[in-house]
């Protein structure tokens, strides 16, 4: 690990992303026997959603009896979670086997390559090795030029497009559709789930271009090559849907995850499935797969008591998806205390807007914002939180030293609230929610500083 987070590491420093190129990855790959293409690949790139839907896809396949590799990226606690085999992380052992392999060959060879190009390498060589059936592959920034786009994806999957690293893509929205639209690759599926009829006729265009085979849209209603939700309802602690796609329909499917957008990623994910198998699932294996779904710091209930809910959002379609689910699923409660980090880059301001004005959650919810910094060079000062949460209407905005001072604060106020009601402490715990928020690494964070309270 040291030797691996001894390179360039862009996911926390991405001004050093300098000229976008492939040369790395491909030499690399080529001196490795090119273990990418020794078996068929489901490649997964979107704004938002990409991880759920990589699960989604991973649990579908595996319910047909497919021993599959997934490659998933951030990762919450460890480096491991993002290589993993039927749903279990790599170990230790066949990481550092897979890295001490990796550290000879790049003495050897011309390029340098960057931390998350080695571990890339390193899950398409894992893949190889324990032989895999398939590979379901998330891209980390982009698509044309992403580490993972070596690799020739049998099903090319785009989630969605909204603002994110809009200073690397950017600096439109049509300029990051043409990015992502880069995975699509000749003789491929296309499972098209963005709506935009801007954005869609990029990834059209494009698709047709290179000679993509197929090309799925998600739509609201059944008709041709479409597929999406035509019920999306809340459940206990999920959704129900009813999905269709051009293959079948799946009326009553449980999906034990909470948001509305993971019906529109159920619906992706078994359109992506399906245009692999070219048929259907049966309803009961649709259902056996989503039911074993357990997709952590996504809408993630951490805690009952006191109520805590943790998501990953940091960008504003985040923080906008996360507001939504909260006014729609969680409709009795009556009081948030939102302990929220950021990175640098966001736009604080639109970033709590998202969240509390343009979703439902009125200022007048809002008990307390507590602002916070993830431990992280990119962390954004919390001082600006603070003027941001003051600026769309919350009247009560804190700083916090940590993540985890953070969540005692907002524990220790649910707790006063219990004891002495609301009178006494202007929180009412038994309808009060913790949401935390602002940025995955806040989200582990605040997930290992939950353990260590309730651990004694």
């Amino acid at each position: 690990m040291d030797w691996l987070d001894g390179h360039v590491n862009l996911e926390s420093h991405p001004a050093k992303l300098g000229r976008p190129t492939l040369e790395r990855m491909r030499v690399l790959m080529e001196h490795m026997g090119s273990p990418q293409l020794c078996y068929p690949t489901i490649h997964i790139t979107g704004t938002n959603g990409k991880g759920s839907v990589a699960e989604m896809i991973t649990r579908l396949l595996m319910a047909k009896g497919l021993n599959v590799g997934t490659y998933t990226s951030p990762n919450l606690h460890r480096v491991n979670e993002r290589i993993a085999y039927n749903g279990s992380p790599i170990n230790d052992e066949d990481l550092e086997q897979v890295l001490s392999f990796l550290k000879k060959l790049e003495s050897s060879i011309s390029v340098t390559p960057t931390r998350f190009e080695l571990l890339t390498a390193a899950a398409f060589y894992w893949f190889s090795d324990t032989a895999v059936d398939a590979a379901v592959v998330e891209v980390g920034i982009g698509g044309r030029w992403d580490a993972t786009n070596v690799t020739d994806g049998l099903v090319s999957v785009i989630t969605n497009v909204s603002k994110d690293h809009l200073d690397i893509l950017g600096p439109t929205l049509q300029d990051v559709a043409k990015e992502k639209a880069g995975i699509i690759k000749q003789n491929s599926a296309v499972v098209l789930g963005e709506t935009d009829d801007v954005l869609k006729k990029i990834f059209i265009e494009h698709a047709n271009d290179v000679g993509a085979e197929m090309i799925l849209e998600r739509s609201a209603n059944d008709s041709g090559s479409t597929f999406g939700c035509s019920s999306n309802l809340p459940a206990y602690k999920g959704r129900v849907v009813d999905i269709f796609t051009p293959w079948s329909t799946y009326p009553q499917l449980y999906i034990p995850l909470h948001g509305e957008h993971q019906g529109d990623n159920g619906a992706s994910a078994l359109a992506a499935a399906e245009a692999f198998f070219k048929s259907s699932f049966t309803a009961e294996l649709a259902s056996q797969a989503f039911s074993s779904l357990n997709i952590k710091g996504r809408l993630e209930v951490i805690s009952q008591k006191p109520l805590c809910l943790v998501d990953g959002a940091h960008n504003p379609a985040g923080m906008a998806m996360l507001g939504r689910a909260v006014a729609e699923e969680f409709l009795t409660i009556k009081n948030f205390i939102i302990v929220v980090g950021m990175l640098n880059g966001r736009d604080p301001v639109e970033m709590l807007q998202q969240l509390i004005v343009s979703s439902g959650i009125l200022p007048s919810k809002i008990c307390e914002v507590i602002a916070c910094a993830p431990r992280s060079e990119r962390a954004m000062p919390t001082e600006r939180i603070v003027q941001a949460g003051l600026a769309v209407g919350v009247t009560k905005v804190t700083q916090a030293s940590s993540v985890r001072s953070a969540l005692n604060m907002a524990y220790t106020k649910c707790e006063i609230g219990n004891e002495v009601g609301v009178s006494g402490a202007n929180v009412d715990a038994t309808a009060t929610m913790v949401v935390v928020t602002g940025s995955l690494y806040v989200v582990a964070e605040a997930i290992r500083a939950h353990g260590m309270a309730f651990s004694g």
